[in-house]
């Protein structure tokens, strides 16, 4: 059964375009009628007309399945009481475990502490972009930014402090004045940094120097915000004039240009959390220049939303939290106890298309898989390679209304925010990797029930580059609005290939590389099957040769449906490509027969099939 779990919600990635590459004119007809002949032609040894969809698995009763929110990204507590590991490389056998909450503690996971992976000295290159002076952070640790200016073209960041960044303004005897924005923008930043600041004087600051949103901006959610949230609670008026501070220091902490992360091109950025802070608070002063149109023909129509603007206007009670998870990230980073001193990477990865997997030809077998209805992907995967179930327009709904998976993650780590700065929307064959962000926030409940609920105390280590052992993988799903769609071959393979593309690593061998923590990617609002996404995400991840945690967030029936049909595929020792084969015939099965369950399918195809 699905649930509310994948990304962002929002308007603009509901209705993202959903064609595959592989879309020929004709070609999918003139498949479908191959496949169409040869599933009649074995349709003596695999006759499904007989069998009893719910055959051998579990149906949920409503009561069964009613979800119970937990502190957790996109999860849901429940009372699961087991977990399995099963299914190897080497024999495919399976083991079984039972797990609650507490045992889950004891899983032996392949984490990235573990790994041992020895980084090398850290080297700019003609892929990766550095923020940082290489040769002070490897003499001796300090992370002094690197010389460098910004460049105001198509290819980077246009910076606030850019001198082609010009502000005109009706001067004496009705003229036009010019002068550089920067100018307009620290003198009233310097204003709130001096004194007290009210809600109106942080409108006022804003809307000089952006004065042609003065008639739709809104800033009545951050006087909700103030007005709500308890004086005992409230860093508002401390912390306010520190993030002006912050955000003035950015010609001073971010010379170089920033490269915008480009469709068709794998490339990173490598930068300290505290040129992240110093970007994150102009985005706070909103102070990005074209940045703040979303219309079709704008020039960053194709990127994220950065300025904040979006997140003030709303009085819901979910920004509220918002509010306060953000305020929480400024109040630590300008702390000098506890403002962070690590790098955070970057990395836009493209798969060309024609190095992508031959799904049909795949002979490998599915690898390990520990599928539990208890513990988080955030929590009990802390150190696996997190599943991040993104928009294309990474970040999803996070400045705005979303607030499911993908934009609690952002609000818990809010360096992740500033991949909206230069990461353009993702193309079917790209993922968006970040390695080091730091969670600042812990939090209750999901969707409508989010609430913060303080700050959080990282323990992870840092690798040799100083970076935090968290990594994130963004990878986006596309949106059935009509679900019988996502029964199609060129979907089923868009959707393999998008999972291949963020497990795949080339950098290390396999047990070099941590498992990788997931759930009902691309379920819930996305209208995913969870069953077909998580085979999809099983086959993807033996593809790349990486072990799963499947956290079902809550949901014991298809925790224990998974755990069957691993099973079954793996005492049958099907191979990727025998299993994309079955896939294959399902889709013409579905296409006549829309109510045919997966799961009896699968069962049945094992039993019958020749393989």
């Amino acid at each position: 059964m699905a649930k509310k779990n994948d990304s962002s919600q929002v308007v603009s990635c509901l209705n993202h375009d959903q064609s595959c590459g592989d879309d020929v004119p004709g070609a999918r007809d003139s498949d479908e009628q191959k496949l169409k002949t040869n599933s009649d032609r074995h349709r003596s040894l695999i006759d499904f007309s007989d069998e009893e969809t719910s055959t051998s698995f579990v149906n949920p009763t409503p009561s069964e399945v009613e979800p119970r929110a937990v502190g957790a990204s996109g999860s849901r507590g429940g009372g699961g009481e087991e977990e399995v590991t099963s299914g190897s490389r080497e024999d495919s056998m399976r083991s079984e475990t039972w797990a609650t909450r507490e045992e889950l503690k004891s899983w032996h996971l392949r984490r990235a502490q573990d790994c041992k992976v020895t980084m090398g000295p850290l080297r700019y290159g003609p892929s990766h972009t550095i923020l940082i002076d290489v040769k002070d952070f490897n003499h001796d640790g300090k992370l002094n930014t690197v010389d460098g200016r910004p460049q105001w073209d198509a290819a980077h960041v246009k910076m606030p402090y850019s001198k082609e960044n010009i502000f005109m303004s009706k001067g004496f005897l009705l003229g036009t004045d010019k002068q550089p924005r920067w100018n307009v923008i620290s003198k009233h930043l310097k204003k709130l940094h001096k004194g007290s600041p009210t809600v109106a004087d942080i409108e006022k600051a804003i809307m000089s120097y952006n004065p042609q949103y003065q008639d739709s901006w809104s800033f009545a959610g951050l006087q909700r915000y103030v007005q709500t949230i308890p004086k005992q609670e409230s860093i508002f008026s401390k912390v306010i004039p520190k993030i002006a501070e912050l955000a003035l220091r950015l010609p001073e902490w971010v010379k170089r240009a920033i490269p915008l992360l480009q469709r068709g091109r794998s490339h990173a950025i490598t930068l300290s959390q505290m040129q992240i802070a110093a970007l994150l608070a102009n985005a706070f002063f909103c102070t990005f220049p074209h940045r703040n149109t979303t219309s079709r023909n704008a020039e960053y129509a194709e990127y994220p939303t950065i300025n904040f603007s979006s997140l003030f206007g709303s009085t819901s009670p979910m920004v509220m939290e918002k509010l306060r998870a953000i305020l929480q990230y400024f109040n630590t980073v300008t702390c000098e106890a506890s403002r962070p001193s690590g790098l955070v990477t970057f990395q836009r990865c493209c798969i060309p298309d024609a190095q992508l997997p031959d799904w049909r030809g795949k002979d490998e077998l599915l690898g390990n898989i520990r599928v539990t209805s208890e513990g988080t992907i955030e929590k009990e995967g802390k150190g696996l390679l997190q599943v991040d179930f993104a928009c294309n327009l990474v970040g999803g709904g996070v400045l705005s209304s979303g607030l499911v998976q993908e934009e609690i993650l952002f609000l818990m780590n809010p360096e992740l925010i500033v991949a909206r700065l230069f990461t353009e929307k993702l193309n079917d064959n790209e993922c968006l990797r970040i390695k080091g962000a730091q969670q600042y926030s812990e939090y209750s409940g999901y969707s409508k029930s989010f609430e913060w609920s303080g700050s959080h105390r990282e323990v992870l280590p840092r690798d040799d580059w100083r970076r935090l052992q968290r990594q994130i993988v963004a990878i986006d799903a596309l949106n059935f609005k009509h679900p019988n769609e996502q029964y199609q071959k060129n979907k089923i393979k868009r959707e393999l290939n998008k999972a291949f593309v963020g497990f795949k690593e080339e950098d290390h061998s396999p047990n070099k590389l941590p498992e990788i923590a997931t759930g009902n990617w691309g379920c819930g609002a996305f209208h995913g099957d969870p069953i077909l996404k998580a085979l999809i995400q099983m086959m993807a991840a033996a593809v790349a040769k990486r072990d799963l945690v499947f956290f079902t967030f809550g949901d014991k029936h298809l925790e224990k449906n998974l755990r069957k049909i691993h099973t079954i595929l793996t005492e049958h020792k099907l191979a990727v490509g025998d299993i994309y084969v079955m896939l294959e015939f399902y889709c013409v099965e579905r296409a006549r027969k829309q109510d045919l369950d997966l799961c009896s399918y699968i069962r049945t195809y094992t039993r019958n099939s020749p393989l």
